[in-house]
């Protein structure tokens, strides 16, 4: 399957390429500067599949929505990159980058692992608190920074204002991602669900975090008996 050409940032003022660092079905991320900030440019690909319409419509919704998450996490101080432009048009968001390494590598290099996961149980909770549900979590999609510090990244299946099971979801998709790539370490998931428990700060309304576990539980339960 072919893409276009992404490296071609003069079409996007500002902005100076660097190399692309992931090529995917859905799009192309590409590293580089933006007013002499390290940036990431994110470009969708057009899907040949749809008719053109529904895909200039299916890439605004999904830009806008990421856009909107972006902005209100930065007005909680959630530890996310910092929306810089995008062109709801020409499918494509610019914004902050981190330096860092995956989570995934992290646990690879054993890190101290099971306290980084206890740390991104933590980091979810507040993101369901702040009312997003990722909709992709697994270990590629955070960044330790030099620092530990944990930050999220690619928000593009995220939902605004999810319901009691798309935050159980999330919960049920870095289940299946520590349980598919870092089975070395048993007990990731009590980790992981001890580090949500204990982030619980009873912002979410009458959503607490003993309800998004329980509704894990029961993902969990319908998996192994489908499976």
């Amino acid at each position: 399957m072919s893409y276009p050409n992404t490296m071609g940032g003069a079409e996007i003022p500002m902005w100076i390429d660097e190399k692309i660092i992931h090529l995917g079905a859905e799009a192309t991320v590409t590293s580089g500067s933006w007013l002499g900030k390290s940036a990431i440019l994110k470009m969708r690909h057009p899907r040949g599949y749809r008719s053109p319409k529904l895909d200039r419509k299916l890439t605004r919704q999904r830009l806008s929505v990421e856009a909107r998450v972006l902005g209100k996490l930065q007005l909680n101080d959630f530890s996310s990159p910092v929306l810089f432009d995008l062109d709801l048009e020409n499918g494509w968001i610019l914004m902050s980058r981190f330096e860092g390494i995956t989570l995934y590598e992290s646990l690879n290099q054993a890190i101290e692992p099971l306290e980084k996961i206890r740390s991104f149980g933590g980091l979810i909770r507040k993101l369901h608190e702040i009312g997003f549900s990722h909709g992709d979590l697994t270990t590629h999609n955070v960044l330790i920074d030099e620092n530990n510090n944990l930050h999220l990244i690619d928000f593009g299946l995220s939902r605004i204002l999810p319901e009691l099971e798309h935050l159980g979801l999330d919960l049920q998709v870095l289940h299946e991602c520590l349980t598919a790539s870092h089975s070395e370490y048993e007990n990731a998931v009590d980790e992981l669900i001890y580090g949500y428990l204990n982030a619980d700060s009873g912002l979410l309304g009458s959503i607490s975090s003993k309800d998004v576990i329980f509704r894990f539980n029961e993902i969990r339960g319908r998996v192994r008996y489908h499976a």
